[in-house]
């Protein structure tokens, strides 16, 4: 049913194909002004909407630059209950500054984490207030008033842009056309033993833009976080009532899956605010739970909002990971660029 109301959708999504040309032309030529800053500003973003892996690509990021440089990250803060700037300190929770953010400024203490609708206000402000040397400004690749200095594309692997149309017909943002403006494109949430014909496929899709094309999968990792400290390899030994409210929670369940893990999924939409009815929900739904050992489990990004509200809850973080080695050409990719950007 909804994907035929998509298929009604079509002339929207012309539409919206039209104006989406029309505002990225303007800019193009110079009648939209774009803000270029004197520091590197390295842009994380996609053409279609979430689930692709922005949150961990930027984390790879902040752990390959934090022991050299002074970094900040800009966000929008999607989820949050403020409007305008703020520089996230101890006293912020994800109301103030959404989930991502608070999940950088947890994790990362020596990075300046800032949430800004106008990202060029936040940008401004944090030079002005920080020492910061580097930003990276979180899922802007349609936010073309700043004009970062380096642009990283990313592509979910069975979900790519050039096999998609725009909203809201389909999930782009805008026409497969502004992937000209990036200076790689990174195919994330590959398997990870995924077969050389497979990428060759994809490179053969995503030849006409002439970019460099990196392969990523996503590591969870070993143990869980937060309110139990389990081995995966020992979470096949209970039962897991998995909540999730992300765009995409089917990579953790299928490697749930893969460690013979019994799980009871609920599923909300991504950046979710969840009720006090609902935390009442899930709650009577873990302790109504008939097992001997038993684990309350949600996504790192999730993470910041639940525990808040529940006790007893534990997580499992996600990192990327390049495949074929290709890591290091990635890091020498972005090293080579801040050494050639920086004033």
């Amino acid at each position: 049913m909804m994907k035929i109301l998509r298929y009604l959708l079509f002339p929207f999504a012309i539409l919206y194909d039209v104006i989406t040309r029309i505002r990225n032309f303007c800019f193009d030529v110079g009648f939209f002004k774009q803000t270029r800053f004197k520091i590197p500003v390295i842009v994380v973003g996609n053409l279609s909407v979430g689930g692709t892996g922005k949150t961990p690509q930027v984390e790879y990021l902040i752990r390959l630059l934090k022991d050299s440089y002074k970094l900040a990250t800009v966000s929008r803060g999607y989820g949050r209950k403020t409007k305008g700037y703020f520089l996230a300190n101890n006293t912020h929770t994800s109301k103030d500054i959404g989930d991502e953010p608070l999940q950088y400024f947890n994790k990362f203490d020596t990075v300046n984490v800032a949430v800004a609708e106008k990202r060029v206000l936040g940008i401004s402000n944090i030079l002005r207030n920080t020492s910061s040397e580097i930003v990276l400004l979180d899922d802007a690749y349609q936010h073309r008033n700043v004009k970062g200095s380096f642009y990283v594309l990313l592509t979910k692997y069975n979900d790519l842009f050039v096999n998609d149309f725009l909203l809201p017909t389909g999930n782009l943002r805008e026409s497969k056309k502004g992937a000209q403006r990036t200076d790689v494109i990174v195919v994330t949430k590959c398997p990870k033993n995924l077969k050389d014909r497979s990428k060759k496929a994809i490179q053969y899709k995503l030849k006409k833009y002439n970019k460099k094309i990196f392969f990523t999968t996503i590591s969870y990792d070993e143990t869980t976080s937060g309110s139990e400290q389990i081995y995966v390899n020992d979470l096949k030994n209970y039962t897991v009532l998995l909540v999730t409210g992300i765009a995409n929670p089917s990579p953790m369940l299928s490697f749930l899956e893969e460690k013979e893990v019994r799980v009871r999924h609920l599923k909300f939409p991504d950046h979710h605010a969840f009720s006090i009815k609902e935390i009442q929900t899930i709650t009577t739904k873990y302790h109504k739970l008939k097992a001997s050992k038993k684990i309350l489990l949600t996504t790192e990004k999730d993470y910041v909002r639940l525990s808040t509200q529940i006790d007893n809850i534990s997580f499992l973080g996600i990192k990327t990971s390049f495949l074929d080695n290709k890591g290091k050409e990635f890091d020498e990719l972005i090293m080579r660029h801040i050494q050639q950007n920086q004033r």
